[in-house]
């Protein structure tokens, strides 16, 4: 998704169940989600809005390890470190380097 198709749901979330629980969900401060939401976010807002997107929304994608997955579950592959522990794991490392998580 968009920045500008993400800020409207991100806005309606914080609305819903509170600015702290948004930054609590996501693992950003409650200070930079309050900026955001009152569009004074001194930086680029994809990195936070990427992080909205992976906690709340149902956004899939095309894993070329694992057919269509969850973006958040993708995420968590990503950030896996290697592990020898199996032939998966190091496969699954190695798409996920080449790849990047681009939806």
């Amino acid at each position: 998704m968009t920045t500008t198709e993400l800020l409207p749901l991100f806005k309606a979330k914080c609305e819903e169940i509170g600015q702290s629980a948004v930054a609590k969900q996501i693992g950003k401060s409650a200070t930079a989600v309050s900026q955001l939401y009152n569009d004074v976010y001194p930086s680029p807002p994809e990195p936070l809005l990427r992080s909205f997107e992976e906690e709340f929304c149902d956004t899939t994608l095309l894993c070329p390890e694992m057919g269509e997955i969850s973006l958040k579950r993708c995420s968590n592959e990503r950030n896996t470190p290697l592990s020898a522990s199996s032939a998966r794991r190091i496969r699954m490392y190695n798409a996920c380097k080449a790849c990047g998580g681009k939806p």
